[in-house]
């Protein structure tokens, strides 16, 4: 039963409501003043609030507003027999759910009562649903701050029609994150079509993205679909982007501009509506300053972007990441494998990972593979020794004392020269992008020899 709580000074009036909602199935609680009410309110939330507008102690604005400031979804409908116009839009406006006069038909509080309350019930679902899918990609992505606020990102981007590009290095997850956003957005019952350009050749890419007629060239025996006619109504993912041939960077401009596509060997166009999802594992600044990438094409694929980390620079997802690997392929190799010991985790957060997470969960299996007992030891794992040039010494490892100072100066250094990369080298932006003072930037690029 719904809790409904009663607010009046009036008793002969609040106990008429009281056994008004109980008749109705509805489960009521009594108030007989605003301060009483917001000790109720604080002990016990109701799904819903019957609030007069004018008692003594407290009137009805100033107790909705404490009570918003309590739990600001809980429907309040105030309640008076001084009803106007004036005070009626002001109540709505500081947050009532609706404005009553008294006396109150059992039927329309009814109605309105059941209304508010399922309104109520969605909100919390919504909520709860958003605290599951941020959980769930936590658990995916890592529980690292800089990890929390692209998860953020996704969600928000996922929830417009924005064309949205992710920029990372290899083994990042841009593939994920995309179908990801895709899976969240309102095309996710239709195609997700991803177009890796690297893996096509250069004098194919325009056909296999636009289709071709029949006869447009030699051996177009009969009318293709490109990948842009495939995905329509949903997604395409244009993995390297940068790859795509100039001539054909300019075609793509068209496309997204005229919402058209022209088959190859055709002078009529074909409507299509596709969100334009793209990567790239390149530094997208030196890609235009190159001019791989044409800068109107990158502005308009780039109304959002989502720079992801090199796991490098985010080492404290790392022990979390390699135990649900380890947790997954244990399964997979019907093994019961339960942890990673502390001097094979220590050779694991001392290693540079270049192909990031996705290598990581490469090692994790191989080392799953290769252990016959319930832990992952060093030789499992013995080729990621950080001295690369000898890497069975003892001496190239790390004390465990050592390892956390060695983590993060590790990560300081990545994340400087990233910010060099991101700010063209200038110091003085990249000591603001860092949230650092200029002097300290300059000591820290001495310290870590960056140059």
């Amino acid at each position: 039963m719904k809790k409904i709580l009663v607010v009046d000074d009036d008793n002969e009036v609040k106990d008429v409501l009281l056994e008004m909602l109980e008749k109705n199935g509805f489960s009521p609680i009594g108030a007989s003043g605003g301060r009483q009410a917001i000790d109720i309110f604080n002990k016990d939330i109701p799904d819903a609030v019957l609030l007069d507008l004018r008692m003594p102690d407290m009137d009805g604005i100033e107790t909705m507003k404490e009570l918003k400031k309590i739990d600001p979804d809980v429907p309040i409908i105030i309640i008076t027999a001084y009803g106007d116009i004036p005070t009626a839009v002001e109540v709505i406006k500081l947050g009532a759910y609706d404005f009553l006069v008294k006396p109150i038909k059992t039927d329309i509080l009814s109605v309105i009562l059941k209304r508010a309350i399922e309104k109520l019930e969605l909100k919390r679902e919504v909520k709860r649903l958003n605290t599951a899918f941020t959980a769930s990609l936590e658990y995916m992505f890592g529980r690292s701050q800089i990890m929390k606020e692209i998860i953020k990102q996704i969600y928000q981007v996922s929830q417009s029609a924005f064309s949205t590009l992710l920029e990372g290095e290899t083994g990042t997850g841009k593939s994920f994150v995309a179908s990801i956003i895709h899976n969240l957005s309102k095309r996710a019952e239709k195609p997700f079509v991803k177009v890796d350009i690297g893996t096509i050749p250069d004098t194919l890419i325009e056909s296999e993205l636009f289709g071709y007629e029949k006869g447009a060239f030699t051996g177009a025996e009969k009318k293709k679909m490109g990948f842009f006619e495939i995905a329509d109504g949903g997604t395409i993912l244009i993995e390297e982007l940068e790859n795509i041939p100039p001539s054909i960077q300019g075609k793509l401009l068209s496309v997204v501009e005229e919402k058209s596509i022209y088959h190859l060997g055709s002078t009529s166009p074909t409507d299509i509506d596709v969100r334009i999802i793209s990567s790239t594992n390149m530094d997208v600044r030196q890609a235009l300053k190159d001019k791989r990438l044409r800068e109107d094409l990158f502005f308009r694929l780039s109304e959002f972007m989502i720079s992801l980390p090199p796991l490098r620079e985010r080492l404290e997802d790392l022990p979390f990441l390699a135990q649900r690997f380890l947790e997954d392929c244990s399964s997979e190799l019907g093994k019961d494998i339960k942890e990673i010991s502390d001097n094979a985790m220590k050779l694991l957060l001392g290693y540079h990972w270049p192909g990031n997470v996705r290598e990581l969960k490469n090692v994790i299996k191989r080392a799953a593979l290769l252990s016959y007992n319930d832990v992952i030891l060093p030789e499992h794992i013995e080729f990621l020794s950080l001295d690369k040039t000898d890497d069975k010494k003892p001496s190239s490892l790390l004390p465990l004392k050592e390892l956390s100072a060695f983590v993060v100066k590790d990560a300081e250094s990545n994340a400087i020269r990233r910010a060099l990369r991101i700010t063209d080298g200038n110091k003085s932006k990249a000591a603001l992008l860092l949230k650092i003072d200029y002097k300290t930037l300059l000591t820290k690029i001495k310290e870590y020899g960056i140059r």
